[in-house]
């Protein structure tokens, strides 16, 4: 049966993080400083948790498929937007935005090296893939992007962009959209860490911002993704969606986490100041961030080789070598609690 299997899916899908038992396993140590995977390193706070455990009792039903409950607190505790979508985590979202809009051939453009899922997703469909190369310093050059974008059917910008932490300023993005044909899905699921904001650019026709509850709510094992879309684009979305793929218990933690703040202030603080001195301390190049993460170039030393040498003391990171046009001397570091950022200021200092 093998010969039937699309050809695209023979190679390597999305590259995850390696597992923390097994380098717990490995190594002896009892706790493995987890920075691989720019996750939320604090537990739920209790309301968010007793809110999630309520709705187990109603988990022998199917959800709402419209998550009104949650799309109702999005808009009055993120954004008063006339209408917001939902899906399981961003990339449920994504995934529903590629069905709704591209057909086998259409071009999706890229803006790279970045979050391998669009074009993982563009590629199901089918899609005619561009990927936009940034700048030496990993910033996006604005008019590169136009040129190669201008008649893509819809194209992709994270920010700010997973792996680099690069954030593009809300003027240079209204410049992009009053000059493609196509969608853009601005990629924000780390805008709660960065100086910017895209609230201003809501009435485009042709925007999307694409958002998520895993990172700053601390909701990863969730999967609760989000978009702010055009009033129009509702019905489609929603004809794509796939059914009740929001449940229960996610929609009621996420309630509860928009309705706790304290909770997100609390990491966006302890994110800014474990950032400075990540950059003030590691003894490798560190690019400036807008998220929860910084990105290292280890060079001389190979990433791949990095990220081994941190496991043996205790610490996970992610290589970036499976990043088309990164290079491979790239680590992407998560800020995490305290005892691991300390571990791992420890651990890196010996890198050789």
């Amino acid at each position: 049966m093998k010969p039937q299997i699309r050809s695209e899916y023979n190679g390597k899908g999305y590259v995850y993080a390696a597992s923390a038992a097994d380098i717990a396993r490995d190594t002896g140590f009892e706790k493995i400083a987890r920075l691989a995977s720019n996750e939320n390193p604090f537990e739920p706070a209790p309301e968010i948790q007793k809110a999630a455990a309520l709705a187990l009792s109603d988990i022998n039903r199917y959800p709402d498929p419209s998550s009104a409950k949650l799309r109702a607190a999005i808009r009055k505790h993120i954004y008063d937007a006339p209408v917001v979508v939902s899906g399981s985590g961003m990339d449920g979202v994504i995934e529903t935005v590629i069905r709704v809009i591209v057909s086998p051939g259409d071009t999706v453009a890229v803006a790279a090296p970045t979050f391998s899922v669009y074009g993982l997703a563009a590629k199901a469909a089918s899609a005619n893939i561009v990927n936009i190369p940034s700048r030496e310093d990993f910033t996006i050059d604005i008019d590169l992007f136009i040129e190669k974008a201008r008649t893509a059917k819809l194209s992709f910008l994270c920010t700010p962009n997973n792996p680099t932490g690069t954030t593009v300023p809300a003027a240079e993005v209204k410049r992009i959209l009053e000059n493609i044909e196509g969608f853009l899905f601005l990629d924000c699921a780390y805008i709660e860490f960065a100086d910017e904001d895209y609230y201003s650019l809501l009435s485009a026709e042709n925007l999307i911002i694409g958002r998520t509850l895993s990172k700053v709510y601390g909701l990863a094992g969730l999967r609760i993704g989000y978009a702010f879309v055009p009033e129009w684009f509702v019905g489609p979305y929603m004809a794509g969606v796939t059914p009740f793929s929001l449940n229960c218990v996610s929609e009621a933690a996420g309630v509860a986490a928009l309705e706790n703040p304290s909770c997100r202030d609390r990491l966006v603080s302890h994110v800014r100041a474990w950032r400075k001195r990540f950059e003030e301390e590691i003894p490798f190049p560190v690019l400036p961030s807008g998220a929860n993460f910084v990105l290292i170039n280890t060079a001389p030393l190979k990433s791949d080789d990095a990220v081994v040498q941190l496991q043996k003391k205790g610490v996970l990171v992610r290589s970036c070598s499976s990043f088309p046009g990164l290079g491979d001397t790239y680590i992407r570091v998560s800020i995490g609690d305290d005892w691991e950022n300390e571990r791992f200021l420890s651990a890196v200092k010996e890198l050789c």
